[in-house]
């Protein structure tokens, strides 16, 4: 036996999976990345498997590969493991194709999850692995995160006996991400039931030149079919060995499993079948209804493949009148689900058998895409079955009033372990909330015998997302695989949710609540909505509040809140003596921080003693029970605050999507969404402009403008990330009706004569990153940052009127300040605070916004931009904007490309069209039709758009003065005017962008961006160069220079950055450009224009610093870090121009200067690099190589400009 320890579903499946493989190949993707990361950080720290060694783990250029590298090493006659999920487990398909035929034993951990269909989701399901079951892998499903680790186990034991490829696969997210208490075993005792002989079998069978075969032949009709079924016979074996090694593992742990598995009545009639984490939660349920002497009960699903017929007809109860099957994935068109479909079959073949009556199946859909499935819903399961004609192919969660197939579900019941405390955490993405409530698990789960659960969902926003931790305590068992809804203590941890959430829902009557925030007590009653008031005083809730934010400002530890909020818990919550855990915590710290040095040790303990002192306890005024629904206190959205200024959460004028769909999602109440409210969305479009109506509130700090320091330089804007901080221009009219405290001041510069000058922030949509501050370039600063409160009440109104003010193009707008006179069309991003990332396409749109299309990969840039319902690509006031499109993460170059030659193809059309008119005479088809009676105006506008239509703005015109003119009569009858005015959409040049990540660009997508920058076409490239994987958590890309610590390059990256720049300029013919935003600022916007001028393809390499890097001086200095990145000579400007080659000049412009700042200062400023420190005998090696292999690229740059 091992020893209990808390820990969650992905660590649980790469404890195991280390024991037994030798080789891992893999690739990030959301849920699955950190069982990969934790075994490369344990292959990193020396840990041995069962064979004495480290695992060797190889990260790919994307899942395809990885699966391609498995299958390699597998053949090699290495025990080879992967992790994935979603669209990576499809883009192994057909490599589990190839393991299974040629009899592998790989294993592939899956924690399963959604497919990008209509949209992308992140979140679990069993769409992936459903996807899998025909290509030949057995495939072990798990419940909860003891299940992982035991059938992870078993998984591999089975593979390597079996000589078949496993799936082991459990819920994304639910079981992934859920941390528990659970019974790991020790590797000693999983060695002792291995099956060394099949090991050594396969060794023998291994691609070898001492004895050599042929694998994987050409066959033909007559011998191809025969070759498949030969293999039938490993598949027939698969339950036995299955079968024996978990009544092995029995041996070991005492544990319990079958193929199969029963709970519930003996007798019962009514049966649910399923797999995965809904099985819990059925457990419970049962207990709960045979408690009322109902007689119910659970077939659990293990194998799933081969499914065995008789194991499952074993472990029926054959009392059963009616059985349904659940399953966690939806195949439209078909007769049934697939487990449903399974179940049917052995059950018919039965009744076929054995001439008997079988009973009744019906299936059901849940759970899609992570939607919570709770108790109550099961409830309705079970009663749906007690009707004489149960429904079939129902759905549960839902409220479907378009096809009618939900179950309604009943009143919430508790039917978790009795002695449960259940507790919620209300945070801000990046506060630390989250981490702390992993360690506040830990604590108690490592020191005491209390059963621990823990589970964080999050919205889709990066740092400065909402997020909510659920985690529960109890001295039995805790199967609750769902979100808490009856809590005995809440936190909130950001004031400004009170206004948006109703973050007490739920909480029991004396329950505790504790806010941080600002306020003094006397301060409350001006400052909480009056719903949170009234349901305070009526339900006898302990109150508590404490300033967190001034706490750890005051220590030193800026907005990192955690160590604080955990020491409240602490202490509030009593599950264990408070002394304890300020022992638990402060030894927690030393192990957590000890190698950032004494300083970070030594306030983060000071945080643990000030969070015990800072709490205040509120005596509730009994007046507060007799605040009415009407009061004015409250808003229309029933959260929202009274704090003058917070701005028009909910108006009259808000479109329908806001006020039916968005507003309900922002109060978490989505899940009560019906079907209908999606009627007319049903392909997954969405409107723009809808992160404009959030108002989210979340900054500490805000900048606020200093009218008589300004330079009107418009920096400030030029980098704020969100697009919170903009300048206006004000005619004579705007500044009479301005609100008195609207200050404006004279505006300078040539063309701007008679206008008046302000720069405005948007209060309750700024992150309060800082960088605005911190690039101003006043003698004095023109910015300074302030707090939040007082700035929100001063401005919000301010900006609202601002909102009134027309745009003004009065000066180019190619120019840095001329740019920002033009409205951003990507305004109030999801991204964090200070990323690198959005100020690149936020100048985008205000250049070419209007006639955009956009091809986003999956990654950071695509869940900032368009995670329903907050879309921040916004229209100008004639209703243009970019119109925005995301694949998926490999395939984005092309499906940009596919998006080009569907509009050339249409535009050629066109100008056939207006040929045919201007020549008098047939075009390929087209006829020429009462030419002569079309006027010589519209031919000659005809010739120009012919001209110009190549180009943007000139195009633009062109179009307009088509239109007008073509308005002016009916030309009806006339099939050529006809067809023009129908493509009417076409006329205007498209500016197309394909946009994403280094992880897309450098690895999983560059074959694709490859092949088209090669096809010569006129597209746009952008690639915001993280240096990592950001969206899946910080992972090492081909990007990643050497010497930076990543996920998968734990001990720093052994390898050199690959120069994509410079293979692009070998083609010749594409442009291309390095850029950093805060180095040249003008350069930046110099090598965008001219990258969409060219009249061919461009490629602009984007240096974007990333919160993952660990910026020492924070995210508001990320502009910042920028330039230090160039003045270093660690990231290099310059501009290869194919066109200057026509003019006899050099085609490639180094913009960069010599550096005149050190490298190894540069590096050191951020934590990715640094923290090698801790292995002095590798760092200094590896930073020196690192400052080497920049200085040459830089030597070859020079050479190339001729500089040398």
């Amino acid at each position: 036996m091992g020893k209990k320890v808390t820990m969650d579903g992905n660590q649980a499946a790469a404890y195991a999976s280390y024991a037994l493989t030798e080789v891992a190949a893999i690739y990030p993707i959301t849920p699955s990345s950190p069982m990969a990361e934790n075994v490369d950080e344990w292959s990193a720290k020396g840990m041995k498997n069962i064979f004495g060694q480290e695992v060797k783990v190889i990260e790919m250029q994307s899942e395809a590969g990885a699966s391609g590298a498995m299958h390699g090493s597998l053949a090699a006659g290495a025990l080879t493991t992967t992790y994935t999920a979603s669209q990576g487990l499809l883009l192994m398909i057909p490599n589990l194709y190839k393991m299974a035929g040629e009899l592998l034993p790989g294993v592939l951990h899956v924690s399963a999850r959604a497919i990008a269909a209509h949209a992308l989701s992140i979140f679990g399901d069993h769409q992936d692995v459903m996807a899998c079951r025909q290509t030949g892998v057995a495939m072990l499903a798990s419940s909860n995160v003891q299940e992982v680790m035991d059938m992870a186990f078993i998984a591999h034991l089975s593979a390597i006996k079996s000589r078949l490829p496993f799936i082991h696969f459990f819920d994304g997210f639910r079981t992934s991400h859920e941390y528990q208490k659970i019974d790991a075993v020790d590797y000693d005792e999983i060695a002792k039931i291995v099956d060394y002989e099949a090991i050594r079998e396969f060794r023998e069978r291994a691609l070898n030149p001492g004895h050599p075969v042929v694998r994987g032949t050409a066959q033909n009709p007559d011998i191809y079919f025969q070759g498949r079924e030969a293999a039938n016979k490993f598949y027939d074996s698969v339950p036995g060995i299955v079968e024996y090694y978990m009544n092995e593992y029995r041996k070991i742990t005492g544990r319990s499993y079958g193929l199969f598995d029963y709970y519930g009545a003996p007798d019962a009639e009514y049966v649910i079948v399923a797999m995965g984490s809904v099985c819990d939660t059925i457990s419970e349920v049962i207990d709960y209804l045979m408690g009322k002497g109902e007689k119910v009960g659970l077939i659990k699903v293990h194998l799933y493949r081969p499914f065995s017929e008789k194991h499952f007809l074993e472990k029926l109860p054959w009392s059963v009148k009616k059985i349904a099957v659940l399953d966690r994935t939806k195949e439209p068109g078909s007769a049934g689900e697939p487990l449903y479909l399974d179940v049917v079959k052995a059950l018919y073949n039965y009744s076929q058998t054995e001439n008997v009556q079988v009973p009744l199946v019906v299936g059901g859909r849940y759970g899609l895409g992570s939607k919570d499935t709770r108790p109550s819903q099961i409830l309705a399961v079970y009663d749906n079955l007690k009707k004489d004609k149960p429904m079939d192919r129902f759905t549960i969660g839902i409220t479907d009033d378009v096809t009618y197939l939900s179950l309604p579900e009943k009143d919430i019941v508790d039917t978790g372990a009795e002695g449960t405390i259940s507790c919620k955490f209300w945070g801000l993405g990046s506060d630390g909330t989250v981490g702390a409530n992993k360690s506040a698990i830990k604590i108690i789960g490592d020191n005491t015998d209390l059963y621990v659960q823990g589970y964080f969902s999050y919205d889709s926003k990066k740092s400065g997302g909402t997020t909510v931790s659920h985690l529960r305590f109890g001295k039995k068992p805790i199967r609750s695989s769902y979100l808490i809804y009856n809590a005995d203590y809440i936190a909130c941890h950001n004031k400004s949710f009170i206004y948006h959430y109703d973050v007490l829902k739920g909480l029991k009557e004396n329950g505790t609540f504790v806010l941080n925030c600002p306020w003094k007590p006397d301060e409350l009653e001006s400052n909480l909505p009056g719903s949170m008031k009234r349901f305070i005083a009526r339900n006898n809730i302990k109150f508590y509040i404490i300033d967190a934010v001034s706490i750890a400002s005051e220590i030193g530890l800026g907005n990192r809140i955690n160590m604080i909020m955990q020491a409240a818990f602490f202490k509030l919550a009593g599950i264990i003596p408070v002394e304890d855990a300020v022992k638990y915590l402060k030894e927690s710290i030393e192990k957590l921080y000890g190698r950032k040095g004494k300083e970070i040790v030594e306030m983060n303990k000071a945080a643990v003693d000030k969070g015990i002192e800072g709490l205040i306890k509120i005596n509730v005024p009994p007046e507060w029970a007799g605040i009415y629904d009407n009061d004015s206190q409250d808003s229309q959205s029933g959260f929202q605050g009274s704090r003058k200024g917070l701005g028009r959460m909910v108006t009259s004028v808000e479109p329908d999507f806001v006020r039916n769909i968005q507003r309900p999602i922002a109060r978490h109440e989505g899940d009560e969404l019906p079907v209908s409210a999606f009627s007319g969305m049903e392909d997954g479009s969405y409107p723009l402009g809808t992160t404009a109506y959030e108002k989210r509130g979340i900054a500490v700090m805000i900048p606020q403008w200093q009218w008589e320091k300004c330079i009107q330089c418009n920096r400030c804007s030029y980098v704020c990330p969100h697009a919170t901080i903009r300048p206006f221009l004000l005619d004579q009219e705007e500044v009479k009706r301005a609100p008195e405290e609207f200050k404006t001041i004279k505006a300078i510069g040539k063309g701007l004569e008679g206008y008046h000058y302000r720069i405005q922030v948007s209060p309750l949509d700024c992150t309060g990153c800082g960088n605005c501050a911190d690039v101003c370039p006043a003698k004095e600063k023109a910015i300074i940052m302030m707090l939040a409160e007082q700035e929100i009440e001063n401005q919000a109104a301010n900006w609202e009127f601002a909102m009134t003010v027309t745009e003004k193009r009065l000066i180019d707008i190619e120019t840095l300040k001329g740019s920002q006179f033009a409205r951003p069309l990507l305004e109030f991003n999801g991204a964090c605070p200070g990323c690198g990332e959005t100020p690149y396409v936020k100048l985008l749109t205000q250049l070419f916004g209007d006639r955009m299309i956009i091809a986003n990969a999956t990654g950071c840039s695509s869940i900032w931009a368009a995670s329903a319902p907050s879309i921040a690509y916004t229209t100008n006031a004639n209703g243009r904007g970019p119109a925005w499109a995301n694949s998926l993460f490999e395939d984005n170059a092309e499906y940009g490309f596919g998006i080009y030659l569907g509009y050339k193809k249409i535009r050629e059309r066109l100008a056939d069209l207006m040929r045919s008119v201007v020549e008098g005479q047939a075009s390929g088809q087209v006829m020429n039709e009462a030419s002569d009676e079309i006027p010589e105006e519209i031919k000659d506008a005809f010739r120009d758009w012919l001209n110009v239509m190549d180009e943007g703005e000139g195009s633009k015109a062109a179009s307009e003065k088509i239109l007008s003119l073509l308005e002016k009569n009916d030309w009806k009858g006339n099939k050529v005017i006809e067809e023009i005015l129908e493509k009417k959409d076409y006329l205007i040049k498209p500016s197309i962008w394909i946009i994403g990540g280094d992880g897309w660009a450098y690895d999983i997508g560059y074959g694709g961006l490859d092949h088209v920058i090669a096809m010569g076409e006129d597209v746009n490239i952008l690639v915001m160069d993280t240096e990592i994987y950001s969206n899946t958590g910080g992972q090492a890309s081909k990007s990643t220079p050497q010497a930076a610590a990543a996920k998968f390059a734990f001990a720093g990256k052994r390898t050199p950055k690959k120069d994509l720049g410079l293979m692009a300029i070998t083609y010749g013919h594409v442009y291309v450009a390095q850029i950093a935003m805060g180095a040249d600022m003008n350069q930046t916007i110099k090598a965008i224009t001219e990258a969409e001028k060219y009249k061919g393809p461009s490629l602009i390499i984007a240096y974007s610093p990333c919160v993952s890097h660990g910026i020492k001086t924070g995210m508001g200095t990320s502009i910042a870090e920028e330039r230090k990145a160039v003045e270093s000579g660690y990231w290099h400007l310059y501009r290869y121009n194919p066109d200057l080659k026509q003019q006899g000049k050099n085609p490639f412009i180094l913009d960069s200067r010599e550096p005149k700042a050190p490298f190894r200062d540069f590096i050191m400023g951020e934590i990715r690099y640094s923290q090698l420190k801790t292995m002095p005998d590798v760092a200094d090696r590896l930073y020196d190589i690192a400052e080497q292999n920049a200085l040459e690229r830089y030597e070859r740059y020079k050479k190339m400009a001729g500089l040398d």
